[in-house]
């Protein structure tokens, strides 16, 4: 994992490519509300209804995720990262020449913008996001909101060729015999990455998308997850990125906090 950092303004266009938002998708979406509200400050506000009922989470005033109803008890609760595209109708179509598929979209979100989800061809979901009045994020590298993004898959290789082509991303493997992991770049700037876990990846889940927070404090921010319902996956522990640990919200959407060592 590589951070990245970048503070954009709510009417900054991101270069198509960048991970410009996340967004989690829930059966109950009150009782998640509350969940992330406690746990990372945020406030909540109506959003773009054209899937469902929608809000958008803000810290400060200032937007930095998304959570929408999933009304489908079969489809998995997990966070979704979005990329950021010029014209989400060329990229829809790139994603099924490349072996992606196109699940939802591309449609108007209000105002805001238009957008898409899709998976790439190892199953992982991501969304694609062109902003107009909404252009993602608004503000990061401060508790609360993300840092990272990750994709958890078999293998990287022909994945990173994907997202490579779809979105313009620069690989930079990670030389290593017993790691297989590429971060992907743009115009020079770390902006994810992607992780090959060879036969420990769970056949049942498949690949994923995985989002990481920042928080002031790790140890305590466990703490506070299993006061508010959720779960421990990982236990906190060091990285070269800082101290790190793995949870799960009521719901069973996982996610990741990090600390910043700064």
């Amino acid at each position: 994992m590589t951070e990245a950092r970048e503070s954009a303004g709510p009417h900054a266009r991101r270069a198509p490519g960048t991970p410009c938002w996340v967004s989690l998708m829930v059966h109950e979406l009150a009782a998640t509300e509350d969940f992330y509200g406690e746990l990372f400050g945020w406030e909540f506000r109506p959003g773009p209804q054209q899937l469902g009922p929608y809000v958008r989470a803000l810290l400060d005033g200032r937007e930095v995720a998304g959570m929408g109803h999933l009304p489908d008890r079969r489809l998995p609760v997990a966070w979704t990262p979005y990329f950021a595209s010029d014209d989400v109708d060329r990229t829809a179509d790139t994603v099924r020449l490349c072996g992606g598929t196109v699940a939802v979209g591309p449609l108007d979100a209000a105002e805001a913008g238009r957008m898409a989800i899709a998976s790439d061809p190892s199953g992982a979901v991501f969304g694609i996001w062109q902003g107009s009045a909404h252009f993602g994020t608004a503000i990061t590298g401060v508790p609360g909101t993300p840092a990272w993004n990750e994709l958890v898959t078999f293998e990287t290789e022909s994945v990173a060729k994907f997202y490579a082509t779809v979105f313009g991303h620069e690989e930079e493997p990670v030389v290593s015999a017993d790691l297989d992991y590429v971060t992907l770049h743009l115009g020079g700037r770390p902006v994810a990455g992607l992780h090959g876990m060879g036969h420990a990846l769970p056949r049942d889940r498949g690949s994923y998308w995985r989002t990481y927070f920042e928080v002031a404090d790790v140890d305590v921010t466990l703490g506070q997850v299993v006061r508010l319902g959720g779960r421990v996956l990982r236990p906190a522990h060091d990285s070269p990125h800082g101290r790190v640990a793995t949870v799960a919200d009521p719901e069973g959407a996982e996610f990741d906090v990090l600390q910043d060592p700064r």
